[in-house]
């Protein structure tokens, strides 16, 4: 078992930036593909980055390439999302998620309760 605990959510202006935190207990941090998703009022959660267990390599949504950076801290089972050029359509509970040597943007196994970021416009 697995779980997932995010911060650094809050209000940020259009144009600005914010990190999110997700910190998972366990001593296998290491082997867990991490990813955020994110899910915006009336619309389905959507995918957002990931970064794989093995080897670190990481994949983003057309939207976040750019934008967003997804890190991992494995000596601090700490997974990053810094997220700058922040727009009002980033706005959104953002997830973390994480699964079992095992690489992909689906079946997530393991999910936090989500944190609110918010994009003033």
């Amino acid at each position: 078992q697995v779980q997932l605990v995010e911060s650094g959510g809050g209000l940020v202006q259009a144009g600005g930036s914010r990190r999110l935190s997700c910190t998972a207990s366990g001593r296998t941090f290491s082997s867990y593909t991490m990813a955020w998703f994110r899910q915006a009022p009336g619309k389905e959660r959507e995918f957002v980055a990931v970064i794989t267990w093995s080897t670190s390599n990481t994949y983003y949504t057309d939207s976040a390439k750019g934008r967003f950076t997804i890190s991992r801290d494995n000596a601090k089972n700490t997974v990053y999302l810094q997220m700058n050029s922040l727009k009002p359509e980033d706005t959104a509970i953002y997830y973390c998620a994480a699964k079992y040597k095992a690489i992909g943007t689906t079946a997530y196994d393991y999910w936090g309760q989500g944190t609110q970021v918010t994009v003033s416009s």
